[in-house]
């Protein structure tokens, strides 16, 4: 997958929230028609004392069957920092997109879009510096209220904050905790949602990232366990 070339990384908070405030303006939030999805990517990191594994799944929408994944092995790119995990993970996620030989029609990330304190999450950075469609499907709240959805499967609420609707409490499993669907870039949220459904025919959460978790995971305990390997 093409990818352009990141910018100089962060350093300090105030150098990341900079980035934030810029980038921001970017995000393309106009969809006048809902983008065509045939592939999905699921990303998902996974941590290990000061080592990760950002892990890309890419899933045929109608079969769910896996058309290619990849895995990259590094370290935590930013301190910490409430609000900016975003700049810990995007390097090794940015790199795992390019080592891809498909372009996924739409990016779904284990986390949050709008839906983040400076309306700046990783499903909008990622969005932005690829130039692809992406949300954020996430496990839990991040900002704002929602009152609770029906128990069945499809129902909604929406997330507010400020007044503004920042993303739905979705409910993707009847009788199961709802999951949080934000948009982040390119793509509206009755989209987002549609995709979150397909994507969830048995589970809670979307089988794209549930399966971008398990191999991240695998590839950080195959890590830890060769020679040399991590401690």
């Amino acid at each position: 997958m093409d990818v352009p070339d990141l910018p100089p990384w962060p350093a300090t908070v105030r150098e990341a929230e900079a980035v934030q405030d810029r980038l921001r303006s970017r995000i393309d939030l106009a969809c006048p028609d809902p983008p065509s999805v045939r592939t999905v990517a699921g990303l998902d990191v996974a941590y290990a004392e000061d080592r990760l594994a950002a892990a890309i799944v890419v899933l045929d929408l109608d079969r769910l069957d896996v058309v290619e994944e990849t895995v990259v092995l590094d370290r935590p790119s930013f301190p910490y920092v409430p609000g900016l995990f975003a700049f810990r993970e995007l390097p090794a996620l940015i790199e795992g997109l390019r080592r891809l030989s498909v372009t996924p029609d739409l990016l779904i990330c284990d986390g949050h879009g709008l839906a983040h304190p400076k309306r700046f999450g990783l499903a909008c950075h990622l969005g932005v510096l690829t130039g692809r469609p992406a949300i954020g499907v996430g496990k839990t709240r991040l900002v704002g209220a929602y009152d609770e959805p029906g128990a069945d499967r499809g129902s909604w609420s929406s997330v507010t904050e400020d007044g503004e609707v920042v993303g739905r409490a979705l409910r993707t499993q009847t009788g199961v905790r709802p999951v949080f669907v934000s948009v982040g870039h390119r793509v509206d949220l009755d989209t987002a949602c549609a995709v979150t459904l397909r994507l969830t025919p048995r589970y809670r959460l979307p089988e794209s990232t549930r399966r971008a978790d398990r191999l991240s995971r695998r590839a950080l305990a195959s890590d830890r366990a060769r020679p040399g390997g991590a401690p």
